[in-house]
């Protein structure tokens, strides 16, 4: 055993830890939106001031959205649990700084044809 101060279960390499109810301020869901794992956000009026109040986490967001990126990319990119980014991207909506749409093409793109080809082949398996 090393003869610090320090507990030994500290990685020195982890960084400051912040749970995710302080980033979230103990909110569980967000306060405008409903954020699909698969939905495009992307900043509005990239180019504005920006609310003082907003938190790093937030600001990361913005960065990161200047072009369309979806739920999963953010939560991934900035390493926070889906849910937090779902708290966040909420308070972005609500303050106006950002925009959500439905990826282009999805289920819908998909001709009826397709689906029953895929159908039978699976069928077949």
């Amino acid at each position: 055993m090393a003869d610090t101060d320090e507990p030994s279960w500290l990685d020195q390499d982890a960084g400051p830890v912040v749970r995710a109810f302080a980033v979230t301020r103990g909110r569980a869901r967000p306060i405008a939106g409903s954020f699909d794992l698969m939905a495009h956000v992307v900043a509005v009026n990239p180019g504005s001031a920006r609310p003082a109040h907003l938190q790093p986490e937030h600001h990361a967001i913005l960065a990161l959205v200047m072009e369309p990126a979806s739920v999963a990319k953010i939560a991934s990119e900035l390493d926070l649990a889906l849910g937090v980014i779902r708290v966040l991207l909420g308070d972005l909506m609500q303050e106006g700084l950002i925009a959500m749409y439905d990826p282009p093409g999805g289920a819908e793109a998909l001709a009826d044809d397709v689906l029953q080809a895929v159908l039978h082949g699976l069928r077949d398996l």
